[in-house]
């Protein structure tokens, strides 16, 4: 994806044109006016790359009858995950803990359960955790904790390994956009494109990105079907750095 917007200031001495500018100060010294001959182009370019790495959410929650059933269950379900994951070769230090959460169930939250259900569900236990990880791995990183009771997964977040890489890919471009405009500029004035004076690099703020979450649901006996069912087809996001570049330019 390519965008550009460019704002042009040409200022030539009256020997040239016999146009005059205001004299603006783009910085660093270099000053445009009637009597510093120069051309100044606004360029913005972009750099789309695929995620490389990933960050993915995983929990649960579990139910008893009683404050001891439900940290019971919930402990074994918290071990279970945290065993499989290791067992899978994730690095300890690539696990984050999010939070973990042992409550009574109020009444209003048993609205919609029936009889039997509100027997069952007096107290609840809920844990989560963040796996950072290749983006390569999210999708078996994902099917092993909830193979391993992970009921409430699924949310992944993208980035790079190295921001900066695409952000000073899309500054190059957006200078070498802002030069091809600055030439053809001056051809039309039948003068010639000299040295860059000056140039600022402003990146945009990166957009907002909301990545919905997914609860998986487990009930009773959904393990056993799950071992046997293949990860999820899950593909990295492709993510944008943009760079807008102010360029000065002299003309001889």
């Amino acid at each position: 994806m390519k965008t550009m917007h460019v704002v042009a200031l040409l200022a030539l001495t009256s020997a040239v044109a016999g146009w005059t500018a205001d004299a603006q100060t783009p910085g660093d010294g270099i000053t445009v006016s009637k009597d510093n001959r120069t051309i100044a182009v606004t360029a913005t370019d972009s750099v789309t790359v695929t995620a490389d790495v990933a960050t993915v959410n995983i929990g649960f929650v579990v139910y008893g009858i009683d404050h001891d059933s439900a940290y019971a269950e919930g402990s074994k379900t918290s071990n279970a995950i945290m065993d499989a994951l290791k067992a899978a070769g994730v690095p300890a230090d690539a696990i984050e803990s999010q939070n973990q959460y042992l409550a009574e169930i109020q009444p209003f939250q048993q609205n919609q359960l029936t009889d039997a259900e509100k027997a069952k569900r007096k107290w609840s236990l809920t844990q989560s955790w963040i796996v950072r990880a290749n983006a390569a791995d999210a999708a078996r990183i994902l099917d092993i904790a909830v193979k391993a009771g992970a009921n409430q997964s699924g949310q992944i977040g993208w980035g790079l390994k190295d921001e900066n890489a695409p952000q000073t890919q899309a500054a190059g471009r957006a200078l070498q956009r802002a030069r091809t405009v600055a030439e053809e500029m001056a051809k039309g004035l039948n003068v010639k494109l000299g040295a860059l004076l000056f140039a600022s690099n402003q990146a945009p703020a990166p957009p907002a990105r909301f990545v919905e979450g997914m609860g998986i649901g487990m009930g009773a006996g959904a393990a056993g079907g799950l071992a046997s069912a293949p990860p999820l087809a899950i593909s990295p996001e492709r993510i944008t750095k943009s760079a807008t570049v102010y360029a000065v330019f002299a003309i001889e």
